[in-house]
């Protein structure tokens, strides 16, 4: 159930229930409700604000046995906080991709040259 996925999801996180209520802008209570699948039926927009704040996919939190083995390492979205806070948006994602490809590439350019 969506309840179970979710405390489980933020267990893994290492984040407490008021923690993921005051990130996700969601009352703790209605969120408590909700891992206790007391709540068994949340709006898509709380669901949204919820995986936002986990770090998934909203599918992953509907599905009934989500797949932690493919959740994404606390150090990735920590970096994922990180560029929010520095001002970088979603749409300039491809941007940076070039970015971290060029560097990517001048490292294995380097690299070769010294072997």
């Amino acid at each position: 159930m969506i309840g179970d996925n979710i405390y489980r999801i933020r267990k893994s996180r290492g984040l407490t229930l008021s923690e993921l209520a005051e990130r996700s802008n969601v009352s703790k209570s209605y969120l408590s409700n909700i891992e206790r699948n007391v709540n068994q039926n949340p709006s898509i927009q709380v669901v949204e604000k919820i995986a936002a704040v986990l770090g998934v996919e909203f599918n992953w939190l509907l599905e009934l046995q989500p797949q932690h083995d493919s959740l994404p390492e606390q150090e990735w979205l920590d970096f994922i906080d990180e560029l929010k806070k520095i001002g970088v948006k979603k749409e300039q994602l491809e941007e940076y991709k070039r970015v971290f490809a060029f560097i990517k590439w001048q490292q294995e350019t380097k690299n070769t040259l010294v072997e």
